[in-house]
This record gives C-alpha cells, sequence and structure tokens, in this order.
C-alpha cells in the first residue's frame, strides 16, 4: 500500500434542518460581522430573508455580497474582498452552488492577506490563513465546501484559472439538504452530474488512495441511485439527502485524489465560450471515459457495478465500457445530453482549445491514459455532434 495523506475541511455539519444552527457555528468560531457570499440568483428568490431570519433572531450583525454569477469572473474576488475590510468583516459564509462558495474562500484569503486575487492563482501562492469560512451548499454538485480550490474566469484571457491552496479549506461545512428542495431540475441534473464526474475522475486518477476511493466509489452509488429521482421528483428529500452526501463524499475524493482529463478538456469550454461548469464536465466525461479504460479496467467494472449494470462473465473490457454506458444513460434520463454542436461552438476552434487545455496540466498528471493534443482535439470531435 501506497504512503498517502487525506485532508478536508476541519469540520463537516451533515442534516436536515441544520442550517437553523448556523448562529452556534459563527459563534463558535467567533466570528464577529460575518460576510454572507450568496449566489445573484439565489438572492433574487428571496433566500436573504432565510438567512436575516436565522441571524437577526440570534442578533448577529453582518453584511451581504450578492453579486455570485455562473462562473464568477477573477475581479469578483477583489471586491468582495474589499468590501469585507470595508465592513470589518470576521468572517465570510458562502452560500449557494459552487460559484458562491469559491468565491467566499477567496475573498477570506484576499481579506487577510495583501495582494490581488490574480497573485494567487496557482498552487500554493496564497501567503497564509484567511478569515474564518463556513461554506453551505445548496446544490449537490461542486463539493466545494470541502476543497482547497477556487475557480474563476479570466475574462481579459478567456481563460479559466484557479487558487489552490489549503488555507482555503473551510473551517465548517454546513450541509442541510433542505436547502437543495428548491432547485429545478436542469440545474439538479447539471450539478448532479458534475458531482457524479468528480467522484468517477477522483476514483480513476493515479493519485487516489484507499480512503480517497472509499468516498468516490460510495458518492458513485449514491449519485447514480438517486439523480433521476432528484430531477424529476424535486421533493423528495430521501433523493435530496442522498445527493447532498453523495456530492460531499465526491468533494472529498477530488480534494485528495484530484480530477482527471474532463476538468482539463471543460475548463477552456467555460473559458472561452463562459458554458457552464456543470454541463462542460457532462459533455466531455463518457467521451473521456472512454478514453481511459486501458488504463483503468478494473477501475471501471467496478463502476458499472455500482451503477447497477451486471458485469459477471463478461470479458474485462466490456464490463468496463458499461461504465460509460450507465453514465451517458443517466445524463440522458436526466435531461441534460448536448453536443457542442448544439452549443454553437466551431470545430475550427477545437485546436485552440486543445491547446488551453494541455495547460490545464495538474488534471492531465492524473490521468489513468496519457494524452496528447491530437487526442485531445478527437475528444472534441466526438463531442461535437
Amino acid at each position: 500500500m501506497k504512503t498517502f495523506s487525506f485532508t478536508g475541511a476541519k469540520k463537516i455539519v451533515f442534516g436536515r434542518g441544520s442550517f437553523a444552527a448556523l448562529p452556534e457555528h459563527i459563534a463558535e468560531l467567533k466570528i464577529l460581522r460575518p460576510l454572507i457570499v450568496i449566489d445573484r440568483n439565489l438572492a433574487e428568490t428571496g433566500f436573504c430573508q432565510k438567512v436575516d431570519g436565522v441571524l437577526a433572531k440570534a442578533g448577529i450583525a453582518y453584511a451581504i455580497y450578492d453579486k455570485t454569477e455562473p462562473e464568477p469572473p477573477l475581479e469578483l474576488a477583489d471586491e468582495g474582498a474589499k468590501l469585507a475590510l470595508k465592513k470589518k468583516c470576521g468572517g465570510v459564509i458562502g452560500i449557494g452552488g459552487g460559484s458562491a462558495m469559491d468565491l467566499a474562500k477567496a475573498i477570506a484569503v484576499l481579506a487577510a492577506n495583501k495582494g490581488k486575487a490574480e497573485d494567487y492563482l496557482g498552487l500554493n501562492r496564497v501567503p497564509g490563513p484567511g478569515l474564518p469560512k463556513i461554506m453551505v451548499p445548496t446544490t449537490a454538485g461542486t463539493g466545494s465546501e470541502v476543497t482547497f480550490t477556487a475557480v474563476f474566469i479570466r475574462k481579459k484571457l478567456k481563460k479559466k484559472e484557479g487558487m489552490n491552496s489549503p488555507y482555503l479549506y473551510p473551517e465548517l461545512a454546513l450541509l442541510d439538504p433542505e436547502l437543495t428542495l428548491s432547485l429545478p431540475p436542469h440545474p439538479t441534473a447539471a450539478t448532479g452530474i458534475d458531482a457524479l464526474c468528480h467522484a468517477i475522475e477522483s476514483y480513476t486518477s493515479v493519485n487516489a488512495s484507499p480512503m480517497s476511493e472509499m468516498m468516490s466509489i460510495e458518492a458513485i452509488r449514491l449519485i447514480s441511485d438517486n439523480l433521476r429521482t432528484a430531477v424529476h421528483a424535486g421533493t423528495n428529500i430521501e433523493a435530496r439527502e442522498a445527493m447532498l452526501l453523495g456530492s460531499l463524499y465526491a468533494g472529498l475524493g477530488l480534494a485528495n485524489a484530484g480530477v482527471t482529463a474532463v476538468h482539463s478538456l471543460s475548463y477552456p469550454l467555460g473559458g472561452k465560450y463562459g458554458i457552464s461548469h456543470g454541463l462542460a464536465n457532462t459533455i466531455m466525461l463518457p467521451r473521456v471515459m472512454a478514453f481511459n479504460l486501458p488504463g483503468a479496467l478494473e477501475k471501471f467494472v467496478d463502476i458499472a457495478e455500482v451503477m447497477g449494470e451486471i458485469v459477471d462473465d463478461l470479458p474485462l473490457r466490456e464490463a468496463a465500457y458499461l461504465a460509460v454506458e450507465a453514465v451517458e444513460a443517466l445524463i440522458e434520463d436526466c435531461g441534460v445530453m448536448t453536443t457542442l454542436e448544439e452549443l454553437e461552438i466551431p470545430e475550427s476552434d477545437f485546436p485552440e482549445l486543445a491547446k488551453v487545455a494541455m495547460t490545464v496540466a495538474r488534471p492531465l498528471a492524473n490521468n489513468p491514459c496519457r494524452m496528447t493534443l491530437e487526442e485531445m482535439v478527437e475528444l472534441y470531435q466526438e463531442a461535437y455532434s
């Protein structure tokens, strides 16, 4: 057995109705006047009133930053940090999907360290600890509540880049399945497939460990068993609960084993065209899985089996390919099948996209099969129609 380590959020609280205890956690972390970083769309639904009801009842003063948008530009992190300093906030609470939580984590480290957001992009470039951070996911998707990454769009460069530092790990991940009940079917599906992508990539990563594999394979089981119900019967709390737990496990898996080439290929789609992270991963996932089969046949058999496929007495490669078919069926059943052609991405851009994807090096290093520039172009072509 190889040497490995395992890290994540310092504390995880999971359970129906657990959001009501937010004031207790704020007090435990000694946070004065937290900055609430919330999805703009979520704020427009009136969720801020729910937040106010919980915090005002406990007499907690706070400030709100509600400019989060899907695939957030880097400038929002600098703007949010200025607001945190102006309001003298002693901590940051991210509420929403991955974009809100990524932005909250970045604001927390920027408010406590000198420099601009662009100075911290890359691996281990954050100079010191940030303000205390609490992450509250309202989607079962990115797992950002337990990761050390915050991803942003650099609009001028038309590319996505991330901050990656242990200082971005939240002090608390607070997961309440009831907060996901109102998520509409399409974002439920897209974020759910995103979580499945994290689980499959981290399970097949060359850096997977016994602990990360345990989290990743259970995430695959939970998501594949419950995503259809969460999409088509969204008020089913049992399905929502299982999905949020699966997303959490997938986040822990990716934080420790890393993701693979799906993310390298999806980043340019988000950076250049603004395609949502979940949708970009959904498009590329089956193609990359098929490409990676030779490098992880036994693991893909595990995935097929946990997704309900019958693998007994089949040749190894045939059994492994059932994992690809199971994922394609789940994507289709959840209504998120699409192509790069439907998104009006020209084939002539594929070589440029592949060159950018090659620069997303860490996921490629985790990939079970080496991938060339030419093979990346071919994968984009496969995803075209």
